[in-house]
């Protein structure tokens, strides 16, 4: 079958440099079409290239970020690992020994009282600040005072009984509102 084009011709409706002319317009038309269409899609293709490394560097940025805070938080937990690791060393090289103590002694622990037993000795250097009360453990230990101001030092939470030294009484004494009214020797709680 002859194009519509070839039936005009033949037909004697056009002649043969118009048919040449409308041939060359639609030839014309179609690669522009074309050109266009290609630019177009080369303009989309730069675009979503352009997204996609966009996009791959966005998601690098925030690996980073989280590795950094994942490195952060990790360097965090080795630091008061080795803090409690000092704490736990200074409280078993220097505690003292409390086994032949029959008295009891109590203190706070929080919201709780708990109760150690103690000699009379250690009673009086506790309640004269000489040594400290640290919790170590699941226990608790006496812990000359030195020491427990090391242990302050690393983590304050540890010292659960750490009374005035005597120059720091004195100073306290001073201010104290009641240093009128005496506690008696013999008071026990």
């Amino acid at each position: 079958m002859a194009s519509l084009h070839e039936q005009l011709l033949k037909a004697g409706l056009i002649d043969k440099s118009k048919a040449d002319a409308a041939e060359r317009e639609q030839r014309k038309k179609a690669h522009n079409h074309t050109a266009k269409a290609q630019k177009k899609a080369h303009k989309t293709g730069e675009s979503l290239v352009d997204e996609a490394k966009l996009l791959a560097e966005k998601a690098l940025q925030e690996k980073a970020e989280r590795s950094k805070e994942l490195n952060r938080i990790q360097r965090e937990q080795a630091q008061q690992k080795a803090i409690q690791a000092q704490v736990k060393q200074l409280i078993e090289l220097n505690r003292i020994d409390r086994k032949h103590g029959g008295l009891a002694y109590q203190f706070a622990d929080g919201s709780k009282v708990k109760k150690i037993y103690v000699t009379d000795l250690l009673q009086d250097q506790l309640a004269y600040g000489v040594i400290a009360l640290v919790k170590f453990g699941d226990g608790y230990e006496l812990v000359p005072r030195q020491i427990a101001e090391k242990i302050a030092q690393r983590d304050a939470a540890c010292i659960l009984v750490k009374n005035a030294g005597s120059l720091e009484q004195q100073a306290a004494a001073a201010d104290d509102p009641y240093a009128d009214f005496k506690i008696p020797d013999d008071l026990m709680w």
